[in-house]
């Protein structure tokens, strides 16, 4: 089974405000810096096979904490992983665009929206291009890999939604938050969610097995099925036995977090 870690970019001065899309020299922010940092440490006993980013500035200062930590592993930049292109969209105050009609279809069929503008792009578009990057990495790196994909809300929303098998007009349901981690393990039969929007937990369970046995293609089956009566979450996972969902590791210390920080940010948010 191939790990992929699907990382959000870290705050901007733009972040929540405006729709900056594909605009060039937005970098992190102080906050942002702060974050990628803190998530850099947490994830630095973690063995990773490649770290892949957007092009875009504040992805590409995300992954390069992430990869100073590791010495001197160099960040893959993937086109087929950066924002959404949002067309004559970008560069407007979130404001101005909560009242236009096409908002409205962004939030509740994200399927039916194509962005205005020569350069707009629609959301299935956005999908596919995306899923296909990680699926191609998938098979470049091979079915023992765990790497790293630092990319943007929309587009991490829409791989965890094709992950779960939902229409993409689900996605919205979905919530990345900047500098959060999403973790998928993708089988021979079937991704399993481990992770959403984590801001907090420890990497243990995604540690590289050292009994090899996941490292066999006769656990394949194995390691494809499902957890029937909701498994054990991580004793599972330590036992050879992935794919079981845990409540702590789904969301790690998010919640906690959330309280502690304020409301998070709605589907509305964006950018």
């Amino acid at each position: 089974m191939t790990t992929v870690l699907l990382v959000r970019h870290g705050l901007t001065a733009t972040t929540g405000h405006v729709l900056t899309g594909w605009m060039p020299g937005i970098p992190l922010d102080d906050r942002g810096q702060a974050q990628a940092a803190a998530l850099a440490a947490r994830l630095a006993p973690l063995p990773l096979d490649a770290i892949v980013s957007s092009p875009l500035e504040r992805c590409q200062q995300t992954a390069a904490a992430i990869a100073a930590t590791r010495d001197g592993q160099q960040v893959i930049t993937e086109d087929r992983v950066g924002e959404c292109r949002y067309g004559d969209w970008t560069g407007q105050p979130l404001k101005k665009l909560a009242q236009e009609r096409l908002w409205r279809v962004v939030q509740a069929h994200p399927s039916a929206v194509t962005f205005p503008g020569p350069d707009g792009e629609s959301m299935p578009d956005m999908q596919h291009r995306a899923v296909a990057a990680v699926r191609a990495w998938n098979a470049r790196l091979g079915q023992h890999a765990t790497y790293l994909i630092c990319s943007h809300g929309d587009v991490i929303k829409a791989i965890v939604a094709d992950s779960l098998g939902l229409h993409l007009d689900q996605c919205q349901r979905i919530q990345a938050d900047p500098c959060s981690l999403t973790v998928i393990r993708y089988t021979p039969l079937r991704p399993f969610l481990v992770r959403m929007n984590d801001r907090g937990g420890g990497v243990d369970d995604l540690m590289p097995r050292k009994d090899g046995h996941s490292r066999t293609r006769g656990h394949d089956q194995v390691q494809s099925d499902a957890a029937v009566g909701g498994g054990s979450g991580g004793a599972d996972a330590a036992n050879g036995r992935p794919g079981m969902l845990n409540a702590d590791t789904m969301n790690g210390a998010t919640s906690i977090q959330a309280a502690a920080s304020g409301r998070q940010q709605s589907a509305d948010t964006r950018g």
